[in-house]
């Protein structure tokens, strides 16, 4: 038995589950909504794909996406003396052309060190970024020196667990992406199209806007025993007031995605239309706002698992084995599961 366990606390070894590489989703579905869609009734299973999804929601339903973009935000970088540098922003410190960043490697990366984009590698290039500040975690302030640098040369940054090359960076990017803000997409809105919003409309279903600016610390595994010592990340969100009218008026309030959770469920329990929210949503939560919810299968002991269990219970455990039993693809570029808050 665990220390946490022992304690009468919410153990993190309760969100352990055996999730095998093949499972792990390398290549967008194509089309979007072509995605599988695994659907928990409360007592059976149902296997449809996402371009169900009108079908199986109810008139007068109110669908939310985060309509964030991701940012051009990894830069792969030179020093002076041709060691490779990867730089990851996070976010903008406030401060004109400063962000706080992952540096790799970073050990040897002192302040004032002045990073170049080549397009040669073994030859000279041009100032691209400099490290300001020393941060703890590993993270550095830095400048960019280049007023266009994230739109002249960076990358949109791809989870690490995603090894194949994506074609088409904009299938890292929801179809309704509006505010470039995020270092990682809100990856159940992955799957959406026109054709289902279309759907969404032929069947009286409205859709409204949210933005959450999501940051890395969203896939960050729970390291302690316990759930409940977990550091949670803050994020930015961003709500219209005739938006949470709109949303606090609803029938039933279907989210997509855990990231519109987070803004939503931050919004009711603030107050604040706009903040930085650390909500952390676990077993014994006071839900507020949402109904149901479309997210993706995730990773082992993290946040999001704990937030679904926290939606629906310990049934997790048998739809994740039922998902990987029925060959479902998890992760960012995987597949779906539709489900009703029991909670």
């Amino acid at each position: 038995m665990t220390e946490a366990a022992s304690k009468g606390e919410l153990a993190a070894s309760e969100f352990d589950y055996d999730l095998p590489e093949s499972a792990i989703g390398q290549i967008p579905a194509e089309p979007r909504d072509a995605a599988r869609l695994l659907v928990d009734n409360g007592d059976a299973f149902s296997d449809h794909t996402v371009a169900d999804l009108p079908g199986l929601l109810q008139p007068g339903d109110l669908v939310v996406v985060n309509d964030t973009r991701v940012l051009s935000a990894r830069f792969h970088l030179f020093k002076a003396t041709g060691g490779a540098v990867e730089v990851l922003l996070l976010e903008p410190t406030g401060e004109h052309r400063r962000w706080r960043a992952l540096v790799r490697p970073g050990k040897r990366l002192r302040v004032g060190t002045v990073l170049e984009h080549r397009t040669v590698a073994d030859e000279p290039g041009t100032p691209a970024i400099e490290i300001v500040d020393q941060l703890d975690d590993g993270r550095r302030v830095v400048d960019l020196l280049v007023d266009d640098l994230l739109d002249s040369v960076g990358e949109v940054p791809l989870p690490p667990y995603i090894t194949a090359p994506l074609a088409d960076p904009e299938r890292y990017q929801t179809v309704y992406a509006d505010e470039p803000g995020s270092v990682a997409a809100p990856t159940a809105g992955l799957h959406l199209t026109d054709d289902v919003f279309s759907g969404f409309a032929a069947r009286g279903i409205d859709v409204a806007r949210v933005e959450l600016r999501v940051g890395l610390g969203t896939f960050r595994p729970i390291s302690t025993d316990s759930v409940l010592d977990h550091d949670m990340h803050h994020e930015r969100y961003r709500i219209e007031p005739e938006v949470w009218e709109q949303i606090c008026a609803a029938k039933r309030v279907v989210a997509i995605g855990t990231t519109t959770v987070r803004t939503l469920e931050s919004a009711a329990a603030s107050g604040q239309l706009e903040g930085d929210t650390n909500l952390f949503i676990h077993r014994g939560f006071e839900w507020q706002v949402v109904d149901a919810l479309l997210t993706n299968f995730h990773v082992p002991r993290s946040s999001l698992l704990v937030m679904i269990d926290a939606l629906i219970g310990p049934r997790w455990r048998e739809i994740y084995e039922h998902a990987l039993a029925a060959d479902y693809r998890f992760l960012s570029f995987g597949d779906a599961m539709l489900l009703e808050r029991t909670r």
